[in-house]
């Protein structure tokens, strides 16, 4: 038998944002890390994205963290940094514990007065991170740090910026390195900043998805999203299709605007009473709402075969996420089409989940308004002239041809069953030209921040975003 997150010792607090989580059984990065880090011992680790990096080194310092201690994790990019702090809130907010993402893009006053007043987990980008320290207005000195996708920061030109922070922070901390792979510079960097750490290799997770699935990917803009959704419902026209977004809000925001457009939809989410979960579940199932908006935490255990469809309205955090999703459809035999809507911000997370899985995720362009017009309308053609003729029906035309052409009879039975006539939208979605081109073939200048030449202030990366805060 595997091992447990009881094993470990954690406080009640802690293992109940575990399983509310819906872990159930330590990742092997968690298995191996988490012994050491609740020991005190600084760790060089190297782990794929998707191994449950975030939980490995969250868990045991959220446990271990006492009051008026602060904990610290320096990443990448401002998506991973609310990424992060997401997943560090919501595995720690039993134990009372306050998180931040602070990155470019938001007031610095805002971001000083959250870290001063006693924040105790910060998710931060180096560049951000490096002007609060160097300017003296804050009160910051983590016990805990942490370096995630260290490789990906010296990838992006971050070297110096992050031997500068550390000459900020106390010497007395606990220092943590996860990095995907170990070249030179992550060696240097663990030498100069690492206390004899323990170093652990645990190869990237590469769980494969049902190959009767159809993956594809559409690049769209943050504003494109719900229309990008409804397109693609109009396209495919499914049986039933599952829609997961990352908060409860975006639930109850999806059905709400496709309920507004005529279609027939629903939230799942864990804010609803068990037994509202209950009979929306039920409807879904019998197919009276053929569009469930849900969470990962809220669909976690929906086991129904004929699911058709589903689409990641938001990109999964990780690569488990992706195929937790992904495998709700295709199963018993049937085929299934599972799309990603994901935006140039969020393109390099697409691109760690294919490498993490394994998966052929393939592009496609969003359909026109015409195309998905077309599309419906030959489904529908071909519905009809498959469709078996019931007795009631023929009692019903031949009432019909009494008083109107078997022509009127026609379209009016048509127009009954095209339920999607008022389609609506722009023609065209999505990201297309020059920038979609240098998503699927950067230029190696675009990736390496160091060409930017940042000088400090107003490099490009830092601005546009928000600051993601939130308190028990």
């Amino acid at each position: 038998m595997g091992a447990s997150f009881d094993d470990f010792g954690f406080s009640e607090p802690i293992l109940k944002g575990i399983k509310e989580a819906g872990f159930t059984a330590p990742s092997p990065i968690q298995e191996a890390a988490m012994p050491h880090i609740l020991n005190g011992k600084d760790i060089l680790a190297q782990a794929h994205t998707g191994t449950g990096k975030t939980a490995a080194f969250g868990l045991p310092i959220m446990n271990n963290l006492k009051a008026g201690e602060r904990f610290l994790v320096v990443v990448p990019t401002r998506e991973l940094a609310i990424q992060v702090s997401d997943e560090l809130y919501r595995l720690g907010k039993f134990a009372g514990i306050r998180t931040a993402a602070v990155y470019g893009g938001q007031a610095y006053a805002r971001q000083i007065k959250l870290i001063n007043d006693g924040v105790q987990v910060v998710t931060a980008t180096p560049g951000r991170l490096l002007d609060h320290l160097s300017s003296g207005k804050i009160e910051f000195h983590p016990k805990y740090v942490v370096l995630d996708e260290a490789d990906e920061m010296l990838d992006m030109g971050f070297f110096d910026d992050i031997k500068a922070i550390f000459s900020h922070l106390p010497s007395n901390r606990q220092t943590l390195l996860f990095s995907a792979t170990l070249p030179n510079a992550v060696n240097k960097l663990a030498a100069d900043f690492l206390r004899e750490p323990v170093q652990i290799n645990v190869k990237g997770i590469e769980p494969a998805t049902n190959t009767d699935i159809e993956e594809l990917y559409f690049v769209v803009e943050e504003y494109e999203r719900l229309d990008a959704m409804v397109r693609l419902i109009d396209f495919y026209d499914p049986v039933k299709m599952l829609i997961f977004t990352r908060t409860k809000k975006d639930t109850e925001l999806v059905s709400t605007s496709l309920v507004a457009k005529g279609y027939p939809a629903k939230a799942l989410n864990g804010d609803m009473p068990q037994p509202q979960r209950e009979d929306v579940i039920r409807a879904f199932r019998k197919g009276d709402i053929t569009l469930l908006a849900a969470t990962d935490v809220a669909a976690r255990g929906l086991d129904i075969s004929d699911i058709s469809h589903v689409l990641n309205y938001h990109i999964p955090f990780d690569s488990d996420s992706y195929v937790h999703r992904v495998g709700r459809t295709g199963r018993a035999g049937k085929k299934g089409i599972a799309v990603t809507l994901v935006t140039p911000e969020e393109y390099r997370g697409l691109t760690n989940i294919k490498k993490a899985t394994g998966s052929s995720i393939t592009y496609k362009k969003v359909p026109t308004l015409t195309e998905a017009h077309k599309n419906l309308e030959t489904a529908l053609i071909e519905r009809i002239r498959k469709q078996d003729v019931s007795y009631l029906s023929k009692k019903i035309v031949q009432a019909l041809e009494e008083d109107m052409e078997i022509k009127a009879v026609a379209y009016r039975l048509a127009s009954a069953l095209w339920k999607n006539e008022g389609f609506s939208g722009p023609e065209n979605l999505g990201v297309a030209g020059q920038r979609l081109e240098n998503l699927h073939n950067p230029r190696p200048n675009l990736l390496h921040r160091n060409k930017f030449s940042r000088g400090r202030k107003g490099y490009p990366a830092a601005k546009a975003g928000r600051r993601r805060f939130r308190k028990n």
